[in-house]
Formats: structure tokens, sequence, C-alpha cells
């Protein structure tokens, strides 16, 4: 069973170029009235969120918003910090994971699953330049394979 089955919403494509992700958390979103609005609307940006562990919870920073067009004056600020609902148990691994130098918390995927809005956080430690080149040349290599083998399978 898949960890992230739902109404996919939105994705980070360039988290996982810019990171190598070892392990992955499932969390709910604190959000106003509107904001959850604007999610089913699709109009969210994950491009440069990440998330920080503070006084024993986690907080996600920078993921846009935008305003919900029928939301007149109770409309949100889009680029304000929003709390992760996580298991005290997920929190602890989080904390111990963010001390170590190079990790961040990065989220992967926006979704709503069962009516709600969930969001993939991904623990994630930075790739340098020649690593994002070596999966480079690994990719094109992979599909130029596949594309002689299925050249080949058709004759």
């Amino acid at each position: 069973m898949a960890r992230h089955e739902g109404i996919l919403i939105a994705q980070n494509k360039k988290a996982r170029h810019d990171y190598t992700i070892e392990d992955t958390f499932e969390a709910g979103i604190v959000l106003q009235g509107t904001e959850i609005k604007a999610i089913r609307a699709r109009r969210v940006n994950l491009k440069d969120s990440f998330a920080r562990v503070q006084n024993g919870e986690v907080f996600l920073h920078n993921m846009h918003i935008s305003h919900y067009e029928q939301g007149n004056r109770y409309n949100h600020d889009p680029l304000r910090t929003r709390k992760l609902l996580l298991h005290k148990k997920e929190i602890s691994k989080l904390i111990g994971v963010s001390k170590e130098s190079g990790y961040a918390l990065v989220p992967l995927k926006l979704y709503i699953k069962n009516g709600f809005a969930k969001l993939l956080l991904g623990v994630g430690k930075g790739k340098k330049k020649y690593d994002k080149r070596e999966d480079l040349k690994r990719k094109t290599a992979k599909r130029e394979i596949e594309k002689a083998f299925r050249e080949r399978q058709k004759m």
C-alpha cells in the first residue's frame, strides 16, 4: 500500500535532485479556513519551503499558498509559518536527525487524503555537484539502454 495515497496537489521535484532522501514522514498541517480552499484549487508552491524543529514541534516555512479568490478580508498570509502534526516518536527522530550536520527536512509532496491535507516530509542529505552529475549520467544511460531494447524488440 502506498504511503501517500490520495489526490496529489503539489510536488517538489527539485528536492530529489538536490537531496538524497533517506526517510519520509507523513504529516498533517494546521491550516486556516481559506488555506484549505486554496490548496484544493491547487494554488500551492513547495519550491523554496523547508521544515524546522522548534521547541519540540515541527514548523513548515516558506510554503506559498496563494490567496483564495472568494476569501475577501478573511484571507490568509501566503507565506506564514505553519505547524506540522506528527507523533511524538516521529518528532524525536526528526530532532536527532536535524542536529546532525548536512541533513535537512524537505517537503516532497502535498496531497489530500480522506479530506485532510497531508505533507510528505523527507529527511535529506544535501548532494554535491558531482553527485548530481552522476545521477544525470545514470539516468541518460538507462534511458538509452531502454530505447535500444525497445528498438530491438520491434524487429
